[in-house]
């Protein structure tokens, strides 16, 4: 079985990250979207919220998983026997910081890295720049699903 998995915080989810995750899930057996647990940041939502999330919009991929994860992703993917770790690139920036990661990956335990162009309409977004479009009451219905604006707006009034 070809498994493969696609790590971020997702905090929201976007709709340029649900492109990604929804070609890897053409490409691989099995697509592990591991959401990054990371203590020292405080994000919008909650782990369990970011994973409930993902899991709705994604409903419609039967190969896709979605976990949490905390400290090295090859250690994830050693648990779970994924040879390949699936990452998004925007701009050639993402490709400086991304491939010092895949080296270190390749080097730590042979996890492979493919790197995916992104779909040049989504080539700027970013959960950040959707968090603070959004908080300044711009329209952002057209870079989320509809399930996670309605959450997002809804945890904006809140704030």
């Amino acid at each position: 079985m070809r498994r493969a998995v696609c790590p971020g915080s997702f905090d929201p989810i976007t709709n340029g990250h649900l492109d990604i995750i929804a070609r890897a899930s053409r490409l691989y057996d099995e697509v592990y979207v591991a959401v990054m647990i990371n203590k020292s940041k405080k994000g919008l939502f909650e782990i369990e919220e970011r994973i409930e999330l993902i899991r709705e919009v994604t409903a419609d991929y039967a190969n896709v998983r979605v976990e949490a994860f905390h400290g090295l992703l090859v250690d994830f993917c050693k648990q779970r026997d994924i040879p390949a770790i699936v990452k998004g690139l925007r701009a050639v920036s993402d490709f400086d910081y991304e491939l010092q990661m895949a080296q270190m990956n390749i080097g730590l335990t042979g996890v492979e890295t493919l790197f995916v162009p992104t779909n040049p309409t989504y080539s700027f977004l970013s959960s950040s720049l959707v968090k603070e479009v959004a908080a300044w009451g711009g329209d952002v219905s057209h870079l989320v699903p509809a399930q996670v604006l309605e959450v997002l707006n809804e945890r904006l009034r809140k704030d």
